[in-house]
């Protein structure tokens, strides 16, 4: 296995319990697992691994939440995720992603056969889970990022 240099996470399902709570005005909050950001924060930056966002969906939740844990790569409304994520990096061998549901299968599959690294939330889509490298002990938005980074740290 290649280094992990990069740690790409889905948003909704993922960092979130994939809950979407609208208000007349539109989106007004999602829940965020304050152990994945000391995860992102205090275990992944400092070992010199990039987190970065990559979702369809855009939101001033969402940039808030990274601007609070320092990721400074956030890609909002991304309509090809795999796209966005050869746009950042050209090397996948160094990518551990995590993610959901299908839409993130565009990414999953290019970075498994590039020797880079997938997990899931342990309520991920059945897809996702037959793909996964890890899958955490925890649904998405419960500490499951955590789960994967702590996983990671220990085979990188």
């Amino acid at each position: 296995m290649a280094k992990i240099k990069y740690f790409v996470m889905d948003v909704d399902g993922t960092l979130t319990d994939g809950k979407i709570y609208m208000g007349q005005s539109g989106e007004v909050c999602k829940a965020f697992n304050i152990k994945d950001g000391c995860g992102i924060h205090d275990i992944l930056i400092p070992k010199g691994i990039v987190p970065i966002v990559i979702t369809g969906r855009s939101s001033n939740i969402v940039l808030n939440r990274c601007i609070e844990l320092n990721i400074t790569e956030v890609h909002q409304g991304v309509g090809n995720k795999l796209e966005k994520l050869k746009e950042i990096i050209d090397d996948l061998s160094l990518v551990a992603y995590i993610g959901d549901d299908i839409n993130d299968l565009s990414c999953m599959i290019p970075i498994k056969k590039a020797g880079g690294l997938v997990g899931c939330p342990r309520n991920a889509s059945k897809k996702i889970l037959e793909l996964a490298d890890f899958v955490a002990e925890h649904n998405g938005g419960e500490g499951a990022v955590r789960d994967f980074i702590e996983w990671l740290i220990e085979k990188n």
